[in-house]
C-alpha cells in the first residue's frame, strides 16, 4: 500500500511494551508521529 507524503495513515492498533493498547488515532492532533519500518533489520538476512 503506497501512502503519499503528507496524507494521513489508515488507523491501526498495536499492544506496547507494557502490554497496553495504543491506536494511532490516540495521537492525531496531539503528538507528531513517524511510522517507519525495518525489516530484516535485526535478523542477519
Amino acid at each position: 500500500m503506497a501512502i503519499k507524503i503528507g496524507s494521513v495513515a489508515p488507523d491501526f492498533n498495536l499492544t506496547d511494551q507494557n502490554g497496553n493498547k495504543i491506536t494511532l488515532s490516540q495521537y492525531r492532533d496531539e503528538k507528531d508521529v513517524i511510522l517507519s519500518w525495518h525489516v530484516f533489520d535485526f535478523t542477519g538476512g
